[in-house]
């Protein structure tokens, strides 16, 4: 009876133990979509069990000179069940220069722009970044949306920041091979290491290989610098707002000019803004890259295009680029414009690759919404048919006055039912001229004269200025939807040498609401250096007195002027808020029968005559 007893119990026991087991496997955490997206998957949400780690990736460059490859800093979020359970997972990966921290605002940090347009300014002050931060944290962001719905979320910080090594270069060819070699170490092609310096091996055994990455601003820029590599296993970037090219953000056709908040920065300040990496290495670094390569390259004289910018322009390196993308941008970022984002998108449609492009009407940020955000990285990063690659809405934009996560579809952008419109000017200095779609008689010549002290704002307001030429439209019958890239031809002649040359468009009346903000009005702007007219590798003196034909584009926008306003044309020279600022006085005179504006608009001439 006794043996027999004994029997029953193992049996039993066994049954239930079976049991148990069977339910731990009935149960075992994976991911789960509905709707095309993933959901948050309670194992996942485990914080406390999450695991955090950090190491050092080998790249392929050294920029620091001490004779070895340049290792990055990564760090790892991951859930439990990539370790107790096997589970391999996708990873979105977000690299940065800020993580650790950024100098500190002192006094003469800025380019001195109080100075005449060729002229040398006086030496600026360099800060020192104290690095801040600790291990194995790097950064927090994308962790509590991203882990509990079954994404593994990585960080790095970028060359010569926080503790990866090498030195900043601020869009130099390290900054697009250090994520590289971040994605190939997700995919067993690069080595991983315990320590900076140290010979201890980490793999990435919890990887699928397949990594999607995104940011904001300079965070924005790395994970398309990462696509230009071609790089196997970066399957889909999600950029925002970022900084394609930084002839683009520190020069406009040919005219050195500073991004909007930032007045006098270029692009030696932002690498000692972020400089962040080993003290012991950043003597060989500033002699190398900022004192040497910086200095030489970036022309604050003529403000030319070169090859120490051509080589920091993303759009000449997008040929090797595969990953499918969604762009996003706001068009009131007058930090980093609506341009970077338009220029690379519109390339990226031209070499057949997936994408789509949110813009908003708000400033620099903003990213698309997050569903939106869950179904692209569902799709690339998990292989779910959810659509996001078949949609025929190419373009997503928030209308005025709408909410971020309600943007409207359209086919692409530039709207297709968008055309160009040749608007003429006819003469009204110093008060308001017309802008008309028909040309009119010999209009003449207008003056303007240039002073550094007026804010375009106070300009365009003004009913009548001697500092700047203004034509609008007749008052708006209906709305007019204002879709793509304006175009100005501007015939001028300068009293001087060199002269900055401005443009707004605005929208008329001027909102005299104390909570308006300025960007209710400005539809657009742009600016352009007169003696770059002919070439931007190549400016030349202006002879005084002799007209010149100044052509470019506006920044690229979508806006509906409501019915009811008047579409102005503003010209001046120095834009107090992004230009440099010579002595005051310099004269344009503007050539009304040589100027013309091309604004793109849905329905063409017609819709701009109702």
């Amino acid at each position: 009876m006794k043996n027999i007893f004994q029997f029953r119990f193992l049996f039993i026991f066994f049954l239930l133990s079976f049991g148990s087991i069977q339910a731990q496997t009935a149960t075992k955490a994976v991911p789960v979509f509905e709707n095309g997206e993933a959901q948050i998957v309670p194992a996942f949400k485990e914080a406390d069990k999450w695991i955090r780690e950090d190491l050092w990736v080998e790249t392929t460059f050294d920029t620091d000179g001490d004779g070895k490859p340049d290792r990055m800093h990564v760090d790892v979020t991951r859930p439990s069940q990539t370790e107790t359970e096997g589970l391999k997972l996708p990873v979105i990966y977000e690299s940065s220069p800020y993580y650790a921290g950024v100098a500190p605002d002192v006094e003469g940090l800025f380019w001195d722009v109080k100075h005449e347009l060729g002229e040398t300014a006086k030496e600026r002050v360099h800060a020192e970044v104290v690095r801040t931060g600790k291990r194995p944290i790097i950064s927090n962001t994308l962790i509590g949306a991203w882990v509990p719905r079954g994404f593994i979320v990585v960080h790095s910080c970028s060359p010569g920041t926080g503790l990866s090594q090498g030195s900043p270069t601020v869009g130099g060819k390290n900054e697009s091979l250090a994520p590289k070699a971040v994605i190939d170490w997700l995919n067993g092609r690069a080595n991983g290491f315990t320590s900076p310096d140290g010979d201890e091996k980490v793999t990435a055994y919890w990887s699928t290989g397949k990594v999607g990455m995104t940011g904001t601003s300079y965070n924005g820029t790395i994970p398309l610098a990462a696509a230009t590599t071609g790089v196997e296993g970066l399957e889909v970037i999600i950029p925002v707002a970022p900084n394609t090219s930084y002839y683009h953000y520190y020069r406009s056709n040919g005219l050195v000019r500073s991004p909007g908040g930032y007045l006098g920065e270029d692009i030696d300040v932002l690498y000692d803004f972020i400089h962040s990496g080993d003290e012991s290495k950043r003597p060989y670094n500033n002699k190398t890259i900022r004192d040497t390569e910086m200095k030489n390259g970036m022309d604050r004289i003529t403000g030319d295009y070169n090859d120490f910018w051509a080589g920091r322009d993303y759009l000449n390196q997008m040929a090797p680029m595969k990953a499918a993308m969604l762009m996003s941008h706001g068009f009131n970022d007058w930090n980093v414009m609506p341009e970077h984002s338009y220029r690379i998108y519109k390339k990226a449609k031209e070499m057949g690759l997936e994408t789509s492009i949110f813009y908003h009407q708000d400033g620099h940020g903003g990213p698309p919404p997050f569903s939106m955000l869950n179904k692209w990285f569902t799709h690339y990063l998990f292989g779910v048919d959810n659509g996001v690659e078949k949609e025929g809405n190419k373009a997503w934009i928030v209308r005025e006055n709408d909410a971020m996560n309600n943007p409207t579809p359209y086919a692409d952008y530039p709207n297709p039912a968008s055309k160009p419109v040749t608007l003429y000017l006819t003469k009204g200095a110093p008060k308001m001229g017309g802008l008309t779609t028909s040309k009119s008689k010999k209009q003449g010549k207008e003056t303007l004269v240039d002073d550094y002290k007026l804010t375009g704002e106070i300009l365009a307001r003004a009913a009548s200025s001697p500092n700047r030429v203004l034509y609008v439209t007749p008052t708006l019958t209906e709305d007019v939807h204002i879709s793509g890239v304006p175009k100005i031809t501007v015939k001028l002649a300068s009293n001087k040498p060199a002269a900055n040359l401005s443009v707004w468009l605005v929208s008329l009346p001027w909102n005299a609401d104390s909570k308006a903000k300025i960007t209710d009005n400005i539809i657009t702007r742009g600016w352009a250096d007169p003696q770059n007219h002919s070439s931007l590798t190549e400016s030349k003196p202006l002879t005084p007195g002799k007209f010149y034909e100044v052509t470019f584009d506006l920044m690229p926008d979508d806006q509906i002027i409501k019915k009811g306003q008047q579409i102005g044309l503003m010209i001046f020279s120095s834009d107090n808020e992004y230009t440099l600022h010579p002595k005051s006085g310099t004269e344009l005179t503007i050539d009304l029968d040589g100027t013309i504006l091309t604004l793109p608009i849905v329905g063409g001439a017609d819709s701009l005559k109702k």
